[in-house]
C-alpha cells in the first residue's frame, strides 16, 4: 500500500513509521520543518491524571500511558535518539482549602492518587512552598523530550523505508468519483492509495473536498517559559500541577507553561502572558525568582468541535484524518499511531474508539 501522510508533527510521524513498519510505502508532506509545530512546542507531560480526563478521552489516555514504556524503548532503538522517556511521578498541589478538597475526592475515586499533606508535599519535593493546603501525588505520570521525540520519530521513519519532504504544503485533495487519488502540492501531485490528514491545526484548510468532510479544527495558542537551572541549584524532582500551571524538570532547565488563548494562527509572545506564567510558577517554586529565563516560544493546539480526537476514516473514500488532540498530542501519540496505522490498512477505526470518530460530525 502506498500512503501519503499530510503533516510531519507527533501524530502523521507517528503513524507514518508504524504504517512503514508494516511493509507500506510512505510518503510525509510538510508544510513547513518536520516536527517543528505543536510537537516542538509542548511540554512533554504524559499525563493523564494531571490533565484531569473523564470518559473517553481517559481510557484513551491511560491505554496510551501503558503503551509507553515498549514505545519509547523500541522507537529508540529503531532511531538511535534517546528521547528521555522518564515515568517519575507528578505531584498535583492544592493552593486552598477548595481544591484540596477536590484533590481529596478524587483520591478517593481514582486509585492512581496518593493523597498528600503540605508537609509530606514538600518533603517529596523540597522546592515547594510551604504555603499550601495539601497535594496529591500520580505516581505513574511520566514525560518524555518532545524535541527529541521528534527527531526521534522522523530517523525511525526513515529507516524504516518512509520518506520526509519538508517546506512542500498539501493545498488540495483531488478526489475523482468520491475516492482520494492525489494530494497537490505547488511543486506536484502525489498519487496513492491512501491519504492521512494529519496537520494538526493546519487540518481543515486544504481544499477539493467535499463540505464537512473535516470538521472545523481549531488553533489555540499556548505559550510557555524555560527556567535556566543555576549550576549550584537542584531541579525540580518530578512535574508538578498547581496554580493554574505545570512546571516540568528537563535537564537543567524547568518549563512552565501554558497560556491558553483563542487567537487563530498568532504565535506572536506576549509580555503579559509571560509576567503571568512567571507570577504563577514562582507562587509554586519561590526559588524560581532567583533563575534565569532562557526562553519563551509559543504554538498551537490542534482542538475540535467537541474537544474529543478526530480519527478514521472520512466520507471520501480512501481519505482519513487524525487530529484534534489539542492538549494531549504527546500523551496520545502511541495509541494513535497504532489505531490510525490499523486503520488505514483496514480501512474501519477499531469499534472501541467509535467516539473518535470522524463521521460522528457528519
Amino acid at each position: 500500500m502506498n500512503v501519503v501522510i499530510i503533516g510531519a508533527g507527533a501524530a502523521g510521524l507517528g503513524i507514518g513509521w508504524q504504517l512503514a513498519r508494516q511493509g507500506a510505502t510512505v510518503t510525509v508532506l510538510e508544510r513547513a520543518q518536520y516536527a517543528h509545530g505543536a510537537i516542538w512546542a509542548a511540554a512533554g507531560m504524559i499525563a493523564p491524571v494531571g490533565e484531569g480526563m473523564e470518559g473517553p478521552l481517559a481510557q484513551f489516555g491511560q491505554q496510551s500511558s501503558r503503551l509507553w514504556p515498549d514505545f519509547a524503548a523500541t522507537l529508540e532503538a529503531q532511531s538511535g535518539v534517546s528521547i528521555g522517556y522518564a515515568r517519575k511521578g507528578a505531584l498535583l498541589v492544592a493552593a486552598d482549602g477548595d481544591e484540596a478538597a477536590h484533590l481529596a475526592r478524587r483520591a478517593e475515586q481514582e486509585e492512581d492518587l496518593q493523597l498528600l499533606n503540605a508537609s509530606q508535599a514538600v518533603e517529596r519535593e523540597p522546592l515547594l512552598t510551604p504555603l499550601i493546603a495539601g497535594a496529591a501525588f500520580a505516581q505513574d505520570e511520566a514525560q518524555v523530550d518532545t524535541r527529541a521525540l521528534g527527531h526521534a520519530l522522523a530517523r525511525a521513519l526513515i529507516a524504516a523505508g518512509g520518506t520526509i519532504i519538508q517546506n512542500e504544503a498539501v493545498v488540495r485533495i483531488e478526489v475523482s468519483s468520491g475516492r482520494a487519488v492525489a494530494a497537490r502540492t505547488p511543486f506536484r501531485l502525489h498519487e496513492a492509495d491512501a491519504f492521512v490528514i494529519a496537520a494538526g491545526a493546519w487540518s481543515s484548510g486544504i481544499d477539493g473536498l467535499p463540505p464537512g468532510t473535516v470538521p472545523q479544527i481549531k488553533p489555540i495558542k499556548g505559550e510557555a517559559i524555560a527556567y535556566a537551572v543555576p549550576s549550584d541549584a537542584a531541579t525540580l524532582r518530578e512535574v508538578v500541577w498547581g496554580t493554574a500551571v505545570y512546571l516540568v524538570p528537563r535537564g537543567r532547565r524547568v518549563l512552565a507553561g501554558a497560556s491558553v488563548a483563542d487567537v487563530g494562527f498568532d504565535t506572536s509572545l506576549t509580555k503579559t502572558v509571560r509576567a503571568f506564567l512567571e507570577e504563577r510558577a514562582t507562587a509554586l517554586i519561590p526559588a524560581l525568582a532567583q533563575w534565569r529565563v532562557d526562553e519563551h516560544w509559543a504554538g498551537l493546539r490542534p482542538a475540535s468541535p467537541d474537544g474529543l480526537p478526530v480519527l478514521g476514516r472520512s466520507q471520501v473514500d480512501g481519505l482519513f484524518v487524525a487530529s484534534g488532540q489539542y492538549r494531549n498530542g504527546i500523551l496520545f501519540t502511541p495509541v494513535l499511531a497504532d489505531v490510525m496505522a490499523r486503520t488505514v490498512m483496514t480501512g474501519a477505526l477499531p469499534p472501541e474508539h467509535a467516539a473518535f470518530d470522524i463521521r460522528r460530525f457528519a
